[in-house]
């Protein structure tokens, strides 16, 4: 990950400390004043970070698992037909499944029952309790699961004990992020930011201090510059 740069370690240090404390992240802006360096050097030290968390800590789910997908982007101009929060014109799709207090994200090209069943099929072990709200692409998942559906579109969030309400306290946070910190975050880089924030709250019970040093103990991949922005989704 160190390889080749002229930022001194120290340097490095401090960045993925800081980076990894604040809960909302750190802008590239606010990084370059706080060590000392551009603010282009901040953004590929940062991307760079990121690089690292991605194809990390992937978990298969074998306990109660909620799923459920949101859009990440702007707001859409004037109305838009049947979108009910899922049109593409200007939003991501970002899938997420979370067990046990544990989170993983996908961002995806679309939430069709193909795009939702090939990652859920993949991840979940057979027969575990699933959680989703009533999207289309989630039905055909009873052959497989015990299937549970909390169907929002009446106005339910709860039924028998079941509901999503914490992978949606998962995209809520991630979107107050970005909003807030981030302002924009292009397409192709969206599935880095994801990978941060889900780091993050799977490590929301360790210390910084531990934080970091799981972190560092699991560094070994290195992206270069010219790689990171000629990167397409």
């Amino acid at each position: 990950m160190f390889e080749g740069s002229h930022v001194p370690l120290m340097k490095w240090f401090y960045a993925i400390y800081i980076f990894l404390s604040h809960k909302k992240g750190i802008s590239s802006t606010q990084l370059a004043k706080d060590i000392g360096v551009t603010q282009k050097t901040a953004w590929f030290i940062l991307e760079r970070i990121r690089h690292e968390l991605h194809g990390k800590f992937i978990a298969t789910f074998n306990n109660l698992t909620q799923v459920d997908e949101t859009y990440v982007g702007g707001k859409n101009k004037g109305r838009v037909k049947h979108a009910q929060g899922r049109s593409l014109k200007k939003k991501v799709p970002v899938v997420g499944l979370l067990s046990d207090g544990k989170v993983q994200t996908f961002v995806t090209p679309n939430t069709s029952g193909k795009v939702l069943k090939a990652i859920i099929y993949n991840l979940v072990k057979e027969g575990t309790t699933i959680i989703s709200d009533g999207w289309k692409g989630y039905v055909g998942l009873s052959a497989k699961y015990d299937h549970k559906v909390v169907d929002h579109g009446t106005g339910e969030y709860v039924r028998d004990g079941f509901h999503t309400n914490s992978i949606e306290g998962f995209w809520s946070h991630l979107k107050r992020g970005i909003m807030g910190i981030y302002h924009k975050v292009s397409k192709k880089h969206l599935f880095r930011y994801c990978d941060e924030f889900a780091f993050r709250y799977n490590t929301r019970n360790l210390s910084d201090v531990e934080r970091f040093s799981l972190f560092i103990m699991s560094t070994y991949k290195r992206i270069r510059y010219h790689d990171l922005i000629k990167l397409e989704y």
